[in-house]
Parts: C-alpha cells; structure tokens; sequence
C-alpha cells in the first residue's frame, strides 16, 4: 500500500516551508468556515501530506468544542502540531493577516466615502446579499444541529429567548452546555486509538495558559489603566473580550451578541452599517468574525473625537481580544484535547450548545430581514418589559428582496462562490439604483 493510500503523513516541514502554505491558504481562504477548512484539507493533507486524515479530523473535533474561529484555531492546532508553539503562531497569524490587513483598507474606504451615491448604491445591494447569507448558513447548519426531537426544543428556545426575551446570549449558550450535558442523554462519542503527537506535562500547559492569558489581556489592561473605563478603546476591548469566551457556533453567532451590545446597546454603529460590515468580510479572506475588526474601526471613527488613529487603535484591540485567545486554548490545551473527546458529558454539552446556536442565527436572520427588506422599522413594547423590533409592512422595499431572492437561490442551489454573490448582488445595486 503506498504512502497515499494509506492516508501516512510525511516527515514535518520545515518552517518556511510552513510559512509559505500558511500565508497561501491566509490569501485563499474565501467563504466562511467550511471553506476554509476545506482549503486547510486540501494543503495540509492532500497536497502536502504533513497531517494525516484522523490527525486533521480529531484537531477539527477540538476546535469545534471551543469558542471562537474555529478555522483560526484549526490552523493554529495544525501549525502546532507540525512546529510547536513557533508553527502554531506562524499557521495561525497568518490565516488571519491578510484578510485583516483588506478589512482595515475596506474599512477606511467605507467611512471616507461611503456617503458617496454610487457606493451607497452598492452597500445596498451588498445588505440584501447578507440576508441571504444568513438564510443559506441558517439551513446548512440546521442539518448537523437538528439531530433529536431535544434539539428541535432547545433551537426554539433559542430563538424565543433571544427574540421575545431579550436573554443575554451568554446565558443561552451558558444554560444549552448544561442541559446536554446534564439533561439530554446521547450516545458516547466514536473513540479510535490515534495518540497525540505532542503530550506536554501539566506544568508546560499551565505556563502556556499563564503567558497567553496575560499576552491577550495585557492591552485591555494598559487601556483601563492609562485611558480608564469609559474610554471607547477600553470598552471595544472589554466587549470582544467577553465576545471571545462567550461565543461558540462561528461568526453568525457572534454577530448576533455583537448586534446586540454594538448596535442596540452602545450604539456604536447603525443596523445598516453592522450589515455592511459584515458584507464587506464576505468578500474578504480570512474568518469571517473579522467583522468584528470593522465594528471596532467604526466604534473609534465615530466616537466624539475620534478619526483615523482612534479607528486604527479600536480596530487594532478588536482584532486582538478576538484571535488572540484561540493561541491560549490552542497552546494550553491541545495536549489535552483526546481526553475531552472521550469525555460523554463534553460531546453532549457541544451538541446542545448547537442547537441553540440554530436558535440564535434565526434571530439574526429575523433582524437583518427587518432592516433590509423595509425601509422601517420600530420597537414594539413587550407586556413583560422586553422590546421587539418589528417591520412597517407598508416599507416593504421590492428591489432588495429580488436582491435577496437571487442571491439566496445562488448560493442554496447553485453553491456559487461567495465574493462572486457579493460583487454581483453589489452590481445589482447599482443598476436598480440607475434605473430609479
């Protein structure tokens, strides 16, 4: 049997060697998660043969169990396992820089001159692309979420909490961990007999967990201590701090939160830019949570007394409170990921937490559709305190649904590329808004 067959790795790679398939796959990685995972399987697998099939798979398992990019956390787990700490931190930084470095250009670009009629035209057509987006992950996820009749109740209980309630979306995710865990009864994960590549001892994980938790909360500490606590820059980085621990399920879970506290909350941006910022990191490469990077330019830019260089430092620690906690969970506890596979508890408290993340993209989904598919929309008082943000059905806007519908239909059945949709569906804006 040859070495292809059998699914054997190779010897490791050097470290430019690593360099360069991380800094390829950091340029090519288009099209959310599942995309760029897929683009990690093919380098590192198929074409290079550094990690074999269950190696890829059982890093894939772990990452899913923790909060964050899981994608990000995949190339870092992956460069570790090749490299140690110094392949970690090459694989993952380099998976995030380059979409990071377009989204901070794209960022300026919109604040400068997005007032301009010709790119607010566009930005029109790129929001009725983002409810699609939405739709389309909201059904793709459905199909590894909705397993048993308890994940139906709990997905549903997510969206009502969410939606009716206004409940935090740490305590959605908080209470869906202890109901599997403690509540639903499953089947034991599948069990197979790889060994770690690399076990360090107890004392390695707890220096790694020490150096990294204070690396990624040093600039949120030197914020409050020279800025204090209101200050915009202290309270983007205490936003995505919060944001980095509490948010399992990809970037469309986070960006409900995000809304949440950004929009509604510290009103930081309005609904209309959350959506365009998130229509700009689809075209980009990289996570696409770098929308988070975006929400923290626009918090720095708009803030009285802000411009350019409070939108670069806000940009800057929303970009680092988000990816720099997947090196502490990657380098702390990856030595201990097999283990955690095997655990019952842990493999149903993922499950649920899935269901619930189903739950909480359909709330998304439900907000977006009201603000881009009308033109207005209002707060609904709730008899037990809670507020809804309804739609004025009378502003139903027809060029941005037929946006909408297009675009849903590329990528749902069509499985067209994502920044293609995106272009497109801006180009539709401009036409519709040449024809008007």
């Amino acid at each position: 049997m040859n070495q292809e067959q059998s699914g054997q790795a190779t010897a490791p790679p050097t470290i430019s060697d690593l360099t360069f398939a991380s800094f390829k796959i950091g340029c090519l990685s288009f099209g959310g998660p599942a995309a760029q995972i897929a683009m990690m399987h093919r380098v590192f697998v198929d074409e290079k043969k550094w990690i074999d099939e269950p190696r890829f798979l059982h890093a894939l398992n772990y990452c899913m169990l923790l909060p964050g990019p899981e994608a990000q956390q995949l190339a870092t787990y992956v460069g570790w396992l090749l490299r140690g700490v110094k392949g970690g931190l090459i694989a993952g930084l380099l998976f995030v820089l380059p979409g990071a470095a377009v989204v901070l250009a794209l960022s300026w670009l919109y604040l400068a001159h997005g007032s301009a009629p010709l790119v607010e035209a566009a930005f029109f057509g790129v929001r009725a692309a983002v409810v699609a987006f939405v739709i389309e992950a909201l059904i793709r996820i459905s199909k590894r979420a909705l397993k048993t009749r308890a994940d139906y109740w709990i997905a549903i209980a997510s969206f009502a909490a969410l939606t009716l309630f206004a409940v935090p979306f740490p305590f959605i995710i908080i209470a869906a961990a202890i109901i599997g865990a403690f509540l639903i009864k499953r089947k034991a994960p599948a069990v197979d007999a790889l060994t770690p590549i690399r076990q360090p001892s107890a004392a390695e994980s707890m220096r790694a967990a020490a150096l990294w938790a204070f690396a990624w909360l040093a600039p949120l500490g030197a914020s409050f201590a020279a800025l204090g606590p209101d200050h915009v820059l202290s309270r983007v980085g205490a936003l995505f701090a919060k944001l980095a621990v509490v948010t399992f399920g990809g970037a469309y879970a986070v960006l409900s939160y995000l809304r949440q506290q950004a929009v509604e909350i510290e009103g930081w941006l309005s609904p209309q830019q959350m959506i365009d910022g998130l229509g700009l990191a689809e075209t980009t490469p990289g996570p696409l949570v770098l929308v988070n990077q975006f929400v923290g330019y626009v918090a720095g830019w708009q803030v009285e007394g802000g411009g350019a260089l409070s939108a670069l430092l806000a940009a800057l620690m929303a970009a680092w409170m988000t990816f720099a906690p997947s090196f502490l969970w990657i380098f702390a506890g990856a030595p201990y990921a097999e283990g955690l596979r095997r655990n019952t508890r842990a493999s149903a408290a993922l499950a649920a937490i899935t269901a619930a993340v189903l739950g909480v993209i359909a709330n998304l989904a439900f907000w977006f559709a009201a603000h881009v598919l009308f033109r207005e929309s209002g707060a609904v008082s709730l008899p037990w305190g809670a507020r809804l943000d309804l739609p004025a059905l009378a502003s139903f806007d027809i060029g941005a649904s037929l946006i909408c519908a297009a675009t849903a239909f590329a990528l749902i059945r069509l499985h067209a590329d994502a920044i293609f949709v995106v272009l497109a569906s801006a180009v539709a804006g401009v036409a519709l808004n040449a024809l008007v």
